[in-house]
């Protein structure tokens, strides 16, 4: 019987027995979830206020940026969730510099999104779903007025347009007439029912995870008039044409990157940069070994500002900022003193170039001199991932003004804008979050007990943290393993604190934005005890601060966090319950049946799985698994083809064979991104809040009690 007020209270005799048990567990060290009943009313009043999965339908974030070329107003994409179609919607706003006009340029229930203003501002490019599939439209700006500008057939991308204004750019993919086999099959008879044909398949590179098995097709580069007409293509041959484009000064000639080599599906890391004029024409400029990419024209034309990595066979390695004359010669290092992988170029004037990189978990917007002398200019950026706190955000620039994506550890990116001071521009989500009490996100440093290696780590508190006591911690991996968190906002970690846990994320070793050395820790080592390390030391220090309860861990991750979940499971029973998402679990089956095994076998292992046997092996969690005692739930979307289902149907598996309690979690038509519609974000993470729940003993205990 529960103290509810439906019921008469218990005997004396049992209430003793309640209290007793409650008692036996640590009343101090229950989450909000599991207070005493006499607390309960105050609690339904709390949990208003604390974050829920309903709210993260009604979240809005800035995805893209675009400075009107006279430096006065901001277009940006405004991101937020339909609860009916289950979906992310894109619409476009325009706001001023000065912050005193804000208002909506696109807005309906359809997307709009790949905002790129024409060179004189009069005019709006985009793309969007309005009328079916994407297609490209202009609007004119003095009257509101919107033209069809293509009707293609296939999906455009990176437009661009002519600095004369009078055409745009763009890629698109184009199927390839390639018929492997001449197959005679007898007439179908009218009427008649026959199996589909058959599939066949001769690329190397023949699926991608979100499209499934690839049909034969190449991405070619288009032009079209900018007032609407025919789209023409300018680029031929079996290659990819695909990422930036970046017209000459004239109009003549547009420059991109790709690899035009026959052996180009086995070369990730190879590609130059080209040009080719309006008749079709390509001229090479850079053959250098590596990948050059994203070419950008200066304003006079006379150099070009580009990516480059080297083709070094490591899992990462620093891209930098080059600058060559636009013949191609006289290349320039511009950020060879920068650690850190750089992208996202913007020429400032003829002697300055904007870039953005990431460093300790937040990303920034820099100019670099063609002397190599680097100021940044605006710090904080990120915020453009609802989920989980990736340092993931953007930014546009004109002259002094730049404009960017940036959010708070307790809110998803708002617009901001800078000239020599920092400008908030929109508070999209007050209306949700402004009355929401959040767990406060801190940062903790520390070393790795492995080597001393320094790691930086956050954890979030729960909503009306109580010091005196200790609370059951859940530890959240990220993916990559070359990518990062930050402390930036995240609806799903965000979740799991208000439901009265401390939720732990770092930057383990292999992580970016620590430098090249940092991220080439796991080179070899993926995963491994080290990263183990690095997370368990982290975990040990919370427990050493008194915030978290030794006797109530948890852990979690997706895709690598996946892995290095499944890993740490194998190597330690110190966990509660396990919830391992989108794993590898076995290297040896993964990299021939996912679509990464190209790029994985050359620059993960020490050469084919067959000649290194041991090796992959050693590396995956299925070699752990005779030790694993942990609960665990395993969740993956069922048309993964980076992590494919397989790998977690054999975990399952093994687990069911060594009579672990384990759970098979499959989420229909879903790729990697298990979280990429509003229903799947909430669906995972409210059922790894429910297999926690089930194996934390003052929760349960708590239930046990309620129930009587």
């Amino acid at each position: 019987m529960s103290f509810t007020r439906n019921h008469r209270y218990p005997s004396v005799k049992k209430r003793f027995a309640i209290w007793a048990a409650l008692f036996s567990v640590g009343t101090l060290a229950m989450p909000a979830t599991a207070l005493a009943s006499n607390e309960r009313e105050s609690l339904t009043t709390d949990s208003e206020r604390y974050f829920k999965s309903e709210d993260i339908f009604n979240l809005e974030y800035v995805s893209e940026v675009q400075v009107l070329p006279n430096g006065k107003y901001v277009a940006y994409v405004r991101r937020s969730n339909d609860i009916m179609s289950d979906s992310s919607r894109a619409n476009v706003w325009l706001a001023s510099v000065d912050g005193k006009s804000h208002r909506p340029l696109l807005s309906s229930k359809k997307s709009y999104y790949s905002i790129r203003w024409s060179p004189d501002g009069s005019r709006l490019a985009y793309l969007s779903n309005e009328e079916g599939k994407p297609q490209l439209y202009v609007r004119w700006m003095d009257t509101g007025q919107t033209a069809l500008v293509t009707n293609v057939t296939s999906n455009p991308s990176n437009i661009t347009w002519s600095p004369d204004g009078k055409h745009i750019a763009f890629t698109m993919s184009v199927d390839a007439k390639e018929k492997p086999l001449d197959i005679k099959m007898p007439k179908k008879p009218d009427g008649a029912k026959w199996s589909p044909s058959f599939q066949y398949i001769t690329k190397a590179r023949y699926q991608a995870d979100g499209r499934g098995i690839l049909e034969p097709a190449y991405t070619h580069i288009f032009i079209v008039p900018a007032d609407g007409g025919t789209a023409r293509q300018l680029t031929s041959g079996n290659y990819h044409h695909n990422g930036r484009l970046s017209f000459s000064p004239d109009s003549d000639k547009i420059y991109f990157s790709a690899n035009r080599s026959d052996n180009w599906e086995y070369e990730p890391v190879e590609g130059d940069i080209f040009s080719v004029d309006m008749m079709g024409h390509i001229a090479q400029l850079t053959n250098d070994k590596g990948l050059e990419s994203s070419p950008v024209v200066s304003p006079d034309g006379k150099h070009i500002a580009y990516a480059r990595r080297d083709d070094e066979k490591v899992m990462y390695k620093n891209s930098y900022l080059y600058v060559m004359k636009s013949d191609g010669t006289d290349a320039q290092n511009l950020t060879k003193d920068i650690d850190n992988s750089v992208s996202n170029f913007h020429w400032k004037d003829n002697k300055h170039v904007y870039f953005q990189q990431s460093v300790r978990g937040l990303a920034q917007v820099d100019v670099v001199s063609l002397s190599g002398s680097v100021k940044a200019v605006a710090k904080g950026l990120g915020g453009t991932t609802l989920g989980r706190p990736y340092v993931f955000g953007t930014y546009h620039a004109v002259d002094d003004v730049v404009a960017y994506t940036k959010g708070r550890t307790d809110r998803p990116a708002d617009l901001y804008v800078t000239t020599r001071n920092e400008r908030q521009l929109t508070s999209l989500n007050e209306d949700v979050l402004g009355h929401k009490q959040l767990g406060e996100v801190k940062e903790i440093v520390y070393p790795s007990s492995i080597d001393g290696e320094e790691i930086q780590g956050w954890y979030i508190l729960p909503p009306n943290y109580d010091s005196s006591k200790t609370y059951p911690l859940i530890l959240e991996i990220h993916g990559g393993p070359n990518l990062a968190y930050g402390p930036v906002f995240t609806a799903e970690l965000q979740r799991m604190a208000a439901e009265g846990y401390v939720v732990f994320y770092d930057n383990h070793r292999g992580s970016t934005g620590y430098g090249e050395r940092f991220a080439l820790l796991l080179q070899g080592k993926y995963s491994s005890e080290y990263d183990f390390s690095d997370h368990m030391s982290g975990v040990d220090a919370l427990i050493e601060k008194g915030i978290a309860d030794p006797e109530r861990l948890f852990i979690t991750g997706g895709s690598a966090g996946g892995i290095a979940s499944a890993y740490a499971i194998g190597l330690t029973n110190r966990f509660k319950a396990a919830v391992v998402a989108k794993p590898v679990i076995n290297w040896l089956s993964k990299v021939l049946t996912a679509d990464s095994g190209l790029y994985q076998i050359p620059f993960q292992f020490p050469g084919k799985p067959w000649d290194n046997v041991e090796h992959y092996w050693k590396r995956s969690p299925l070699s752990l698994v005779g030790n694993v005692t942990t609960p665990t739930m395993l969740i993956t979307g069922v048309e993964d083809k980076r992590t494919p289902m397989s790998e977690t149907e054999q975990f399952y598996q093994a687990l069911k064979i060594q009579k672990v309690d384990s759970v098979l979690v499959k989420v229909p038509g879903s790729p990697h991104g298990i979280a990429s519609k509003p229903s799947r974000m909430i669906g995972k993470v409210e059922n790894i809040l429910a297999w926690f729940k089930k194996y934390d003993s003052v929760q349960s205990q708590s239930t046990q009690v309620e129930a009587q």
